[in-house]
């Protein structure tokens, strides 16, 4: 299936030619084409340059390595001890099943029913079978989406399996939470490098080491399925932990054309994506369970795992099987219908396992899946839920966020920054283009008027990115010594320059907006040998996105899968104005005053962190942490604001605050102090 996605980009046209093509149609073409070419990018490195079985062999631990980190697991945690717990048991004439909990970490709760066949002599094959979404929720009490899945576990366990069914994070008994970006503004969690899919994956590693413990298991002979979420958490497990010997995810993966391009993304809650830091395509994920046995389960017209970039995934992965010489290893099970659990998809899965797990390819399946249980027979915490649990809140400790030492002397901070400045570039932008590419400024539009000039002008900010930089100064002037350039119009300078532009272009330039203060503002002399230039990053101002909210926050979570934040794109669109704004007056050495307000403060300060002096920050009212403010990839991880703007302040950029909150800033003017910055170099004004 294809969603015609039409979505709003930032290169909103200035319709200044009668006739013009609407600006908004514009932009409509060039967000699906921007989304369209960075996703066809990632797909086309993916796996393409494994030739050989040296090749993957050679790059898989790291590749391994990377998928922990992409989930929040590297370094694993330390494996505690998971205290499990039963709480009750009930038997039927082929099985019984336990109630129990584990904690994959102090206080992280997994609750669970054991499904174990009755008469085993000796110790038996095991399948971990992970839920997908289901809400089990009576008078206000959450029994664990486990209920609703409880014939999977029956119908194992009566064809001689154990199978231990895990509750998810979300949908538990004790209900967690996996719509951080999807539906409750913690942008934060990108920031953090913090995705629900971590907790699901370690969930899975810790009930692996559960089953291993149990006498009734064969720990050398376990597999894993769930479908939907499960699915999903399937491949995790598969692809982190070389314990299972055989996987059968079902409706849990596909590409990412169709998450970004096609729009499956808007059907899915966080814990379905890792934090894409490396930029893989999802075949890259699967690749890391060869050569074990692996069977893609899938229907044929699941709206949110479409078939073709499920066969897309499998025909690369075959790839990495048949270098292996293992090509019986893989296979691909589809069936007809929409996204639903069907029990046609199951038998597939377990004739899978049965040859895999217990080298059976003749047996049939007789006994079927049924329910059993009451949902509240299978509750684990029947007198109420632990007071030490940490589920509910386990996006704040799961991935650490930094504590950044103040430094007491310049060895200190040069071992900071330095260490700073590596993951920024590479955790935090690598979504970045590779190389800048040409500016093609192109001057679209000029007007004359009481003794000042304005231009309009587009350039190129990364292929098929093309934003317009306005720009104002006195008539006659010809050499520009200084660049006024603000990000927006969020600042006081930013309004100043809007007011200047309109009095000058009109009605032509509509697109600005206008503000109260225009008439008074536009009054104010620009000073000799200064250029006012005004530009707007992708997503805001005249470039912002049709849509309501809810659109904006799907463009968002597409970024994302991208291995970009939109405030990290806004970051290069920064740097890219900068670069034209030189070009235009002929001097890579020009000064730039950079003014942004607001949320915009966030990609000057990044932008400033790489671009070369003379610069100066002005910065009115900007967020005091990543945590309340626009997202970048990771960073909460090594700094957060504060400590961006000392390393702006490093560079020989003086940083000028005005902010309500002096104490949010602490930090740079402190380090100022230790190191014996010039006082000019990071000055806070106080705002009321």
């Amino acid at each position: 299936m294809r969603l015609a996605i039409f979505l709003i980009f930032s290169c909103t046209a200035l319709a200044i030619a009668n006739g013009a093509e609407p600006a908004r149609g514009i932009a409509d073409r060039e967000l699906a084409d921007y989304f369209r070419a960075e996703t066809a990018a990632l797909a086309e490195r993916s796996l393409t340059d494994v030739a050989t079985l040296e090749d993957w062999t050679s790059r898989r631990d790291e590749y391994r390595r990377q998928l922990a980190e992409m989930l929040g697991l590297d370094p694993l945690p330390r494996r505690t001890d998971l205290k499990p717990t039963s709480t009750g048991k009930h038997e039927t004439a082929w099985f019984t099943v336990e109630n129990l909990h584990f904690q994959s970490r102090p206080g992280l709760y997994v609750t669970a029913n054991l499904y174990l066949p009755k008469g085993l002599d000796k110790p038996a094959p095991a399948v971990l079978y992970v839920c997908g979404h289901a809400l089990v929720k009576k008078d206000g009490v959450s029994f664990g989406n486990k209920t609703h899945y409880q014939h999977h576990g029956g119908w194992f366990a009566r064809n001689g399996y154990v199978c231990l069914t895990i509750d998810t994070l979300q949908l538990g008994e004790i209900e967690g939470l996996h719509h951080g970006t999807y539906r409750e503004g913690m942008w934060w969690w990108n920031s953090r490098g913090y995705t629900p899919a971590g907790v699901e994956a370690w969930n899975c590693v810790r009930a692996l080491d559960y089953l291993q413990s149990r006498p009734e298991v064969d720990g050398q002979r376990l597999g894993v399925t769930g479908r939907s979420g499960g699915g999903a958490y399937s491949w995790w497990i598969a692809a982190l932990d070389e314990r299972i010997k055989a996987a059968a995810p079902t409706a849990g993966i596909t590409d990412l054309e169709n998450h970004v391009v096609d729009g499956c993304v808007e059907g899915h809650c966080d814990c379905m994506f890792m934090v894409n830091t490396y930029r893989w395509d999802y075949p890259q994920v699967a690749a890391l369970v060869a050569p074990r046995p692996l069977l893609i389960v899938n229907t044929d017209s699941d709206p949110i795992f479409p078939l073709n970039g499920v066969e897309r995934l499998h025909a690369k992965v075959r790839h990495l099987y048949q270098l292996h010489d293992a090509d019986n290893k893989l296979g691909l099970q589809i069936s007809t219908g929409g996204h639903k659990d069907t029990q046609e998809l199951q038998v597939a899965v377990f004739r899978w396992f049965n040859r895999h797990l217990k080298n059976d390819e003749t047996s049939l399946i007789a006994d079927t899946g049924i329910t059993y249980f009451t949902p509240e027979e299978l509750r684990v915490f029947r007198d109420g839920l632990p007071n030490d649990q940490i589920n509910t809140r386990i996006q704040e400790s799961f991935v650490a966020a930094a504590e950044p030492p103040l430094p007491r002397n310049q060895e200190d901070w040069t071992a900071l920054r330095d260490s700073w400045q590596k993951a920024l570039r590479e955790k935090c932008f690598r979504g970045w283009p590779d190389s800048p590419g040409p500016l093609n400024l192109k001057e679209i539009a000029a007007a004359e008027q009481a003794g000042k000039t304005a231009r309009v002008y587009e350039f190129d900010s990364q292929a098929g990115v093309r934003l317009r930089l306005y720009v104002c100064q006195s008539a006659g002037t010809k050499d520009i010594k200084k660049i006024s350039f603000s990000i927006g119009t969020d600042s006081p300078t930013g309004q100043a320059t809007q007011a200047h532009l309109r009095s000058v272009l009109g009605d032509r330039a509509d697109e600005l907006g206008s503000s109260a203060g225009d008439v008074e503002l536009a009054k104010s002399e620009i000073e000799p040998g200064t250029a006012m230039m005004l530009c707007f990053p992708r997503g805001v101002g005249p470039r912002a996105w049709a849509g309501n909210e809810k659109k904006q926050v799907q463009i968002r979570r597409r970024f994302m899968l991208l291995g970009q934040t939109l405030a990290g794109m806004q970051a290069w669109d920064v740097r890219r104005g900068v670069q034209a704004a030189r070009e235009l007056v002929g001097s890579t050495k020009a000064g730039v005053d950079l003014w942004a307000g607001a949320d915009l403060s966030v990609p000057a300060v990044y932008a400033s962190l790489f671009e070369p002096s003379p610069l100066s920050l002005g910065l009115d009212h900007p967020p005091a942490s990543h945590g309340a403010g626009p997202d970048v990839l990771n960073v909460l991880r090594f700094l957060d604001l504060p400590q961006a703007m000392a390393l702006a302040a490093d560079g020989g950029v003086s940083v000028r605050l005005l902010t309500p909150t002096a104490d949010d800033w602490r930090y740079p003017a402190e380090a100022a102090k230790n190191l014996g910055w010039p006082s000019e170099r990071f000055v806070i004004q106080p705002a009321d």
